[in-house]
């Protein structure tokens, strides 16, 4: 039966709700029934009953009793089911194999029909909501229960999002045009529900619910991931790419205090991307944890273990060989090891005696990693990291000396073009190791590493492909470690340099020398 002959045979029974559960169910049945090569015509029928001036019968429901309502609810409900139903992406075989183009291609058209679609029901849902009555009738109508298209809209919400937030990801099933489309279905969700962006879709309004409102006062995300849970096991997870990214989309883009409440529910899959054998994964699930760690509560995370159990998780990722990897990683472990202990460099924890504690162990692997790291990248990234790590270990430094030592001298040797990042970071971190850790600096440790940073000095000023920015980041630094390495010594290396003249080095060195010489360390 095509769409035009069954509105014509729908029966018109007293009851004014009724022919609005007919209807939905036989466009239900009809949708999901009908051949592939019909779908995209019975699609457009559809889309023109939504959008024809005389389509009043989602109205009717107005008045009707409370059962009924929840009827018409389940009946748009199973509508939207079925409309999303029919673009359902294909799966992969295992989570090695991937899916071919051209299944994606047989489906592109269906979901640009069913954007909109959705986009046309959206605008009567809103439109109606809009439209009934003024603003303190609303209010007390959602008060009472929210009101019948309130409900609907509610109800609804979760699958159109999960369809929208598939479709507008970068991804092999999308195009350009069908993001634009999808971009615009998650346009038409939000205002015909008043949302003001999606974060206020996914976690309500605090306010309604300390006023004791019902709809949408919990937001959507709940029903999210009720949605997305049959699909968040292990043996399913990888074998559509779309579960991952509307899962990670959503926790990102729940923050504090909202997220605590589905911490249970996100733990588990966060934890099975970062355990992927692919980057892209391990990436994704890394930044869903470093979210949670940075919008839970320390007290819900030390809960049962979890931060314990979060740490070692991603800890052991130190030992991967990706570049984006690590610095993902890095950047977890520094504020997922706040929530564990307190800093060594805290005035909290500055007893006598300090015990070896994580900050310790991710320092001490870091520059193990380090000292045998031989690819640009990760070098850079590795670089980066310790700075802020030895300004978060404090005097606690001291029992990395040696090896921090080795890393140094080893770094400040090997070039790093076009931004020197590595040298230029491993600057940094000498001169904040030089504060912390002066008094286990001797003369023989200060006068090798300052010939490591003549050296740099005199590499640096004779290279003319590097830029003058560069170049004069790194003179400043030197000039800085310089002079905290003759504090270090009690001012024996100052007499050295003070013999040094222009027949020995460049005037660019010299001016260094200089500076470093007649000014104090701070």
């Amino acid at each position: 039966m095509d769409l035009s002959s069954l509105l014509s045979s729908l029966p018109q029974p007293p009851s004014p709700a009724q022919p609005v559960t007919a209807l939905l169910s036989s466009l239900s049945t009809l949708i999901g029934s009908c051949p592939d090569s019909t779908f995209l015509s019975v699609v457009a029928k559809l889309e023109q009953l939504f959008t024809s001036p005389a389509c009043g019968w989602q109205l009717s429901s107005a008045n009707c009793s409370p059962s009924l309502e929840r009827e018409v609810e389940l009946g748009y409900l199973s509508l939207t089911c079925a409309l999303i139903g029919r673009c359902t992406l294909p799966l992969a075989d295992d989570d090695v194999s991937s899916v071919v183009e051209a299944e994606y291609n047989a489906i592109r058209p269906r979901v640009k029909a069913v954007n909109r679609a959705l986009i046309a029901l959206l605008g009567i849902l809103g439109k109606s909501r809009a439209e009934g009555g003024n603003e303190s009738e609303r209010g007390e109508i959602e008060k009472e229960g929210g009101g019948v298209l309130a409900r609907i809209l509610f109800t609804v919400a979760p699958d159109i999002c999960v369809f929208a937030v598939t479709h507008f990801q970068v991804a092999p099933w999308s195009s350009p045009s069908s993001r634009a489309d999808a971009q615009e279905v998650m346009r038409a969700l939000l205002g015909a529900g008043a949302w003001t962006d999606s974060a206020h879709l996914l976690v309500g309004d605090r306010k309604q619910r300390e006023d004791g409102q019902s709809v949408g006062a919990m937001g959507i995300m709940g029903a999210i991931l009720d949605l997305l849970q049959p699909q968040l096991s292990k043996e399913s997870m990888f074998r559509s790419d779309a579960v991952k990214l509307v899962f990670s989309w959503a926790l990102l883009q729940v923050t504090r205090p909202d997220l605590s409440q589905h911490l249970p529910r996100l733990l588990s899959p966060s934890l099975l991307l970062t355990d992927h054998y692919r980057p892209e994964n391990c990436i994704l699930g890394v930044r869903c944890l470093h979210h949670i760690v940075l919008h839970t509560a320390a007290a819900d995370l030390r809960q049962l273990n979890r931060a314990e159990v979060l740490y070692q998780a991603v800890f052991r990722l130190l030992y991967n060989s990706q570049a984006q990897v690590t610095q993902c990683v890095l950047s977890c472990l520094m504020d997922l090891l706040l929530v564990l202990e307190k800093a060594p460099s805290s005035p909290a924890s500055s007893p006598s005696t300090r015990a070896a504690n994580r900050h310790d162990a991710v320092l001490r692997l870091v520059l193990t990693q380090m000292e045998a790291e031989h690819k640009l990248a990760l070098r850079r990234v590795y670089a980066s990291a310790l700075p802020p790590l030895v300004d978060r270990c404090g005097i606690a430094v001291c029992r990395h000396m040696k090896r921090l030592e080795r890393v140094i001298l080893g770094y400040l040797e090997l070039s790093d073009p076009p931004d020197e990042t590595s040298r230029i970071q491993t600057l940094h971190t000498l001169n904040r190791t030089l504060k912390t850790a002066w008094p286990r600096v001797d003369q023989k440790r200060a006068l090798q590493l300052l010939r490591a940073v003549l050296r740099l000095l005199l590499e640096v000023s004779s290279d003319s492909n590097l830029e003058d920015s560069v170049k004069q980041e790194i003179f400043v630094q030197s000039a800085a470690s310089i002079r905290l390495l003759d504090a270090c010594s009690n001012g024996t290396l100052q007499c050295l340099l003070l013999q040094v003249d222009s027949s020995h080095c460049s005037p660019d060195v010299l001016q260094v020398l200089h500076s470093a010489t007649t000014q104090t360390p701070t």
